[in-house]
């Protein structure tokens, strides 16, 4: 992990991360006040702790209503809004076969469209500031290949991913719009779909660069996106994956349980 003298500087630049009280979200809204940048998050739930003068507000990313009360917060708060970082989203796995239509149109909702209305918000704040702004959508790994037991999910994420792409011609010039596509991360939840230490580091050797990424790992690519050195780069998607899962069929030719 770089250290923060090292990190693109956001001095007085306002970051807005949902989803922004755990996991991924969390490491992201850190990485950006070590860059010295004014943070807001929303979530639907309080954070267990808050640091001094980061801003956070309640909010289900799935109400409009509530991304513009965030909206509002954030520039009522510090003044403007810069940079947008879609984060929030997720899923529960779930037998594609048997679920409910309902729980489809909940995912694609948190996963897709929540994105599409919280870029709208953010853009019409940006689109009138001078100095314009930037949304990071994060993607996964999952929209760009099979998702097994979280199909909605993953489609969803393809979805964000071509968005991206349709958001950066509309919004440019003034607001740039990228993707970063996440692979298998450690979180504090990361048992629940990995297990214990020993099966983190199992699942770390089944990728090219050894090990799961961090939450800092995707942090600093959002950071990068975001500054000054990515003043060119507007529809792109950025693979932090570690290289990817290698191919299943490399374990089997050679009858191990791991490529």
């Amino acid at each position: 992990m770089s250290d923060p003298a090292e990190l693109p500087r956001f001095d007085d630049r306002v970051v807005l991360v949902t989803g922004g009280c755990r996991g991924i979200g969390r490491g992201i809204a850190q990485r950006f006040a070590d860059a010295g940048a004014h943070v807001a998050i929303c979530c639907r739930h309080e954070p267990d702790d808050l640091p001094n003068g980061w801003l956070f507000v309640a909010a289900d990313v799935r109400e409009p209503e509530q991304v513009d009360a965030v909206i509002s917060a954030t520039t009522e708060r510090f003044g403007a809004l810069d940079v947008l970082v879609n984060n929030a989203g997720g899923s529960p796995p779930a037998d594609t076969a048997t679920a409910s239509p309902r729980f489809t149109a909940g995912i694609i909702a948190l996963n897709l469209t929540a994105a599409l209305v919280c870029a709208q918000k953010a853009n019409a704040v940006m689109q009138g500031q001078e100095r314009g702004g930037s949304i990071v959508n994060i993607a996964s790994v999952s929209g760009i290949r099979p998702s097994p037991s979280t199909v909605a999910y993953g489609a969803a994420k393809a979805g964000l991913l071509n968005a991206t792409q349709t958001l950066a011609v509309e919004l440019a010039p003034k607001v740039r719009v990228n993707a970063v596509v996440v692979g298998l991360v450690v979180t504090e939840q990361a048992h629940l779909f990995y297990g214990d230490d020993e099966g983190i580091r199992a699942v770390g050797a089944t990728i090219p660069l050894g090990r799961m990424a961090e939450p800092a790992d995707v942090a600093d690519v959002c950071l990068f996106l975001a500054s000054p050195l990515a003043r060119y780069v507007t529809g792109a998607q950025v693979l932090v994956h570690g290289g990817g899962e290698l191919p299943s069929y490399i374990a089997a030719a050679k009858g191990t349980s791991t490529p």
